[in-house]
């Protein structure tokens, strides 16, 4: 054995690097730095990673949770010391609150530089403070079976940590000393004798455990739903490929309506779709109807509804029965909860479903047919306007690449007005259709590379409609695109500043000046430079055939592709009203209903 610093960096960091592999993870993000080395190269060869090298480190680490998403599995980012670790903290605060698996892994000077001024040297332990589930400080690579065994167990803790509901991302700091690698190496380096020597255990092939709820608890729940007969079941953003079998289980034997938010995966899809309401955003802004349609008993899984009108219809009565289903900390900021169950939805929705199985449950039918009367006769008013206006409206848009999305196509969404207006123009249909967005911060950073990443690991249509705003926000991230050759389409709404603002009190309180230069903040960057500087193909279309045209072809085509639609911020306001009223106007009969 020898005492050289190299060879003790590369053999410990190839063992943590092997066990990642025999422990799942398949894809790792590398961004270039010298501190990091070890752990990159073990990452670069080791036969079942595929390896992503991204020159930012923000961008990189959306790019990584974009995959991880995607995946449904951990994806691990390596970032040099320094600054470099801290761009990572976005995509880290993202993936704790949106439960995406990450393993961020920072190179790091090892104990006697830190705090003595050494370069590119900051405090990095715990550096993402409690948005890790999981932090260790790596102890300096010597020769030392103990510290190899160390490794290996580290690398699994690290992946089922993440895997563990509710997922998240951790963080593992290495310390390395100089040299960084073998004194005297020379390319090519042979590790497999380092990736094969002292397998720890295999965790691949293992589902992470899912939290159970007690029996008792189970028992109460559907206890209250067989004497409840007013009540609904809204389903926010989520994650879960299973989640839609067992809310619709659950909506049936409950004879509850389903509002499915467009990011909770119940919105489109092959299953039971006979009790699902999506366009609850437009009605529930007319307040006869929120007010005949309040319900006794609230049923709320996955994160906090898109919708505001939802939010607002949910705060009306805090009194109420307010239950809600969550694997980790209940996420419920107005604090209406009257009951938290803490288990995984899915399997607390089937087993609640099978627990009512049989029961009497009868005269629900007028109730689910109200909600029903009403989400018709919106989608009926919103398909009208949207039909008689040839205006380029942001919620037509929205609504025309949702209806252009073959099967099995990703829809990304930027924050601020896209999502929204997905939640309310966008209705869903038994396509298998996916809509992700970064709605656990809801920041407009990281979009366009968590889009990417999604494109990079998929084998079917990623399109990403976007903002000017966030899409300039995150430029850099469109160069992973060009370098690995991604094939994805990105939608920019540009209205030439941050449209959301002008929907807020600000617009009508401030003169027009200091509104444009605090709030509307125009750019007026060019779109097409933009697309042009990372070999984009590029498409500004003036009408809605040109439109629909523009994004088939962007579909079929190799490469990124960008189709800008240029908007009018404060007529975009403008037509949003003018719909609501149509709507309004529309649901009067529905709200009359009695129920």
């Amino acid at each position: 054995m020898t005492a050289d610093p190299g060879f003790a960096n590369l053999t410990t960091a190839c063992a943590f690097v092997d066990q990642l592999a025999v422990s799942g993870v398949r894809q790792a993000v590398i961004c270039p730095g010298s501190r990091s080395t070890p752990i990159a190269v073990s990452l670069a060869t080791h036969p079942k990673l595929r390896v992503w090298v991204h020159i930012d480190e923000r961008a990189a680490a959306f790019f990584a949770l974009g995959m991880a998403r995607k995946l449904r599995e951990p994806v691990a980012i390596l970032s040099t010391s320094g600054t470099a670790a801290a761009n990572i903290l976005p995509a880290v605060v993202e993936a704790q609150l949106s439960r995406i698996p990450l393993i961020v892994l920072t190179a790091d000077r090892p104990p006697e530089l830190r705090d003595w001024g050494a370069a590119q040297t900051i405090d990095q332990i715990r550096l993402f403070g409690e948005h890790a589930k999981w932090f260790a400080d790596m102890p300096v690579p010597m020769i030392d079976d103990a510290l190899v065994r160390h490794a290996r167990a580290v690398a699994v803790r690290a992946v089922q940590s993440a895997r563990a509901d509710p997922q998240g991302p951790v963080h593992l700091n290495f310390p390395f000393r100089e040299p960084l690698l073998p004194a005297g190496s020379r390319p090519p380096l042979h590790l497999q004798p380092l990736f094969e020597e002292g397998r720890g255990s295999d965790v691949a092939d293992n589902e992470p455990s899912r939290l159970v709820a007690a029996g008792g608890v189970l028992d109460a729940l559907a206890s209250q739903i067989s004497r409840v007969p007013r009540g609904i079941i809204v389903c926010g953003p989520a994650q879960g490929k299973d989640l839609a079998p067992a809310v619709t289980a659950l909506g049936a034997v409950s004879g509850y309506p389903i509002l499915a938010d467009p990011l909770s995966t119940l919105r489109f899809g092959a299953h039971d779709r006979s009790r699902i309401i999506d366009a609850y955003d437009p009605f529930l802004r007319d307040t006869l109807t929120a007010d005949a349609l309040q319900p006794d008993m609230v049923i709320r899984v996955g994160a906090i509804p898109t919708s505001k009108p939802l939010q607002q219809f949910l705060l009306a009565r805090p009194d109420r029965t307010h239950a809600i289903v969550d694997a980790g900390a209940p996420r419920d900021p107005n604090h209406l909860a009257s009951t938290v169950i803490h288990g995984d939805p899915a399997v607390t929705l089937t087993a609640v479903a099978e627990r009512l199985q049989g029961s009497e449950i009868t005269g629900r039918e007028e109730w689910m047919h109200a909600w029903t009367l009403a989400d018709r006769a919106a989608k009926t008013a919103i398909s009208h306007a949207l039909s008689v206006n040839d205006d380029l409206f942001e919620g037509r848009a929205v609504a025309e690449v949702a209806t252009l999305l073959p099967e099995g196509a990703t829809l990304a969404v930027g924050n601020s007005m896209p999502i929204r207006d997905v939640d309310a123009f966008v209705r869903g249909d038994s396509r298998r259709l996916r809509i992700v967005s970064n709605r656990g911060a809801n920041g407009i950073d990281g979009v366009v590379s968590t889009a990417l990443g999604a494109a990079a690991v998929s084998d079917e249509p990623v399109v990403l409609v976007v903002g000017d705003l966030s899409f300039l926000h995150d430029l850099n991230g469109m160069l992973a695109a060009k370098l690995f050759d991604i094939n994805a389409t990105v939608v920019v709404l540009n209205n030439d500043g941050g449209g959301i603002f002008s929907f807020l009190p600000q617009a009508e309180q401030l003169e027009s000046p200091v509104f444009e230069a605090l709030f509307g903040t125009p750019t007026g960057v060019n779109i097409g430079a933009a697309a042009r500087l990372f070999a984009a193909s590029y498409a500004r279309p003036g009408d809605w055939h040109a439109f629909r045209r523009d994004l088939c072809r962007a579909l079929h085509a190799p490469g990124l592709s960008i189709v800008e639609l240029e908007t009018d911020r404060h007529q975009n306001v403008e037509q949003h009203r003018i719909i609501w009223a149509a709507v309004a106007a529309a649901l009067h009969p529905a709200a009359a209903v009695g129920v």
